[in-house]
């Protein structure tokens, strides 16, 4: 029914930048709140940034200042903007999108598959 897709991940120098992007397509009537998150090895699944239906957004503290969440309703696709990359922020990240099927019908939660970031010189 709903389909989540990133893509954009790769290997970058400690200091660039990278720019992962995540397409919803399907019964889509409206997406609510939109997410990146990501894992570590070895490490729980953490929220890295939210950005709300209305544009408003929220930062895990370790990224704050580095990474920008962004959004186009048109095209159902959240952004993550990634600067000052540290080789902590080596993670495979995920979108979360919450989806509506129709203006009071909510689908639910919806992953996608996950793109792997690896910061490294």
């Amino acid at each position: 029914q709903v389909q989540l897709v990133e893509s954009g991940g790769g290997l970058v120098q400690p200091g660039g930048s990278l720019r992962v992007s995540c397409a919803a397509s399907g019964s889509i009537f409206r997406i609510n709140a939109m997410g990146w998150y990501r894992q570590a090895p070895g490490k729980e699944r953490e929220l890295v940034a939210r950005i709300s239906s209305d544009g408003s957004t929220s930062y895990a503290d370790s990224v704050k200042g580095r990474f920008t969440i962004s959004r186009d309703n048109a095209k159902n696709t959240v952004y993550l903007q990634m600067n000052s990359l540290k080789p902590e922020d080596t993670a495979v990240y995920y979108c979360k999108a919450q989806i509506m099927r129709t203006s009071s019908d909510y689908l639910g939660a919806y992953w996608g598959q996950g793109t792997q970031v690896t910061v490294s010189s």
